[in-house]
């Protein structure tokens, strides 16, 4: 499946694009004076072959899952804390929660490897395994449960997708999961894991020396090749961000926008990427994450968020907030007149 989805991602339309690019530079307006805006629909223009593309079915898939990394002490939460919160989230009660009924956001919230058995009507089960290993002891997880963990988000997002969405975020739920996050883009910039290990979770800062060292403990056991994106995923990872890296490709392949969220969404990107580089031109990033090493991570895509607000919670937050300034820009390009419509000369 996972082959079939890559090798079914096409570039952006071009022609699109340009008729949109050249309405937008029209418009009743000083061209170029709404700035991010006129970019944004350019872009989802190109994703979708829309000249005039809507955003205003919104879903965010979150993928949940626990992390053998918390053996060793690098998150501040109990690990019973990711079931829990994966049942409020879709329930409207956490943060993502809270902030997707006020943009209006259908919420998919997906085991992929919740480490105890969950009964729900409101978790999707896509369990891969009960949880990752214990990656500072050998791999989290086999590559084969790596690229089930991607095709589980794949098939999220084409769920979403054939049930009316039309623009995506990613989201995860899982306690410990900045450790694999931060030996991920360690492995990816070369940066060391005491450069760019950040709280997570409010973790005291006395331990994160700690943190930093089994970090970089799991990359020297496990000796990752980051030529080989699943090698990566596999040995130093975790299925929430499998799950992500799934739905930006399910996303790519369905032509709708994806919108990256923190600083987790954010490696899962470049695992997409790097898995598939058309991928890149369908990613819209939300926000500017505080935690430690998300700024190095997002230039390493080449990529500028939308908003700066201090945030560092996951869960999809910052990607909801980003969907009404998107949805506005398209609704700029619809509702707008040209100055020709206006009847006014431009000198």
């Amino acid at each position: 499946m996972l082959q079939n989805i890559i090798s079914n991602i096409r570039p952006l339309d071009e022609v699109t694009m340009e008729a949109v690019e050249h309405r937008v530079n029209h418009l009743a307006k000083p061209q170029g004076s709404l700035g991010k805006l006129e970019e944004m629909v350019v872009q989802v223009a190109g994703i979708t072959g829309q000249k005039f593309p809507m955003t205003d079915k919104k879903a965010l898939i979150v993928m949940c899952c626990d992390h053998g990394i918390c053996d060793e002490g690098v998150a501040s939460g109990l690990q019973s804390v990711t079931y829990k919160q994966a049942k409020h989230i879709p329930r409207g009660f956490t943060g993502a929660g809270a902030i997707a009924k006020q943009m209006n956001a259908k919420i998919y919230s997906v085991d992929v490897g919740i480490m105890t058995d969950v009964d729900d009507e409101y978790i999707i089960d896509k369990k891969v395994m009960y949880g990752t290993n214990n990656m500072a002891k050998g791999p989290a997880m086999t590559r084969d449960q790596a690229i089930k963990g991607i095709e589980a988000g794949i098939e999220m997002a084409i769920q979403a997708v054939d049930e009316g969405a039309n623009i995506l975020a990613t989201g995860e739920m899982g306690i410990g999961n900045t450790s694999p996050t931060t030996a991920i883009l360690s492995v990816y910039t070369g940066c060391h894991p005491s450069e760019i290990t950040g709280i997570g979770g409010n973790l005291p800062v006395e331990k994160l020396s700690h943190k930093a060292r089994i970090i970089q403990q799991a990359i020297e056991i496990n000796k990752p090749d980051k030529n080989d994106p699943l090698d990566v995923l596999s040995k130093v990872g975790g299925l929430d961000i499998a799950g992500m890296t799934g739905i930006m490709l399910g996303a790519a392949y369905k032509r709708v926008p994806v919108v990256i969220d923190g600083f987790i969404s954010t490696i899962s990107a470049i695992l997409a990427c790097e898995l598939c580089p058309k991928v890149r031109s369908y990613l819209m990033p939300s926000h500017y994450s505080l935690e430690k090493g998300a700024k190095l991570a997002t230039d390493y895509l080449g990529l500028s968020p939308y908003l700066d607000m201090d945030m560092r919670l996951g869960e999809g937050t910052g990607a909801l907030l980003a969907f009404n300034i998107i949805e506005a820009a398209c609704y700029m390009n619809r509702e707008m007149i040209t100055f020709e419509e206006a009847t006014i000369n431009v000198v």
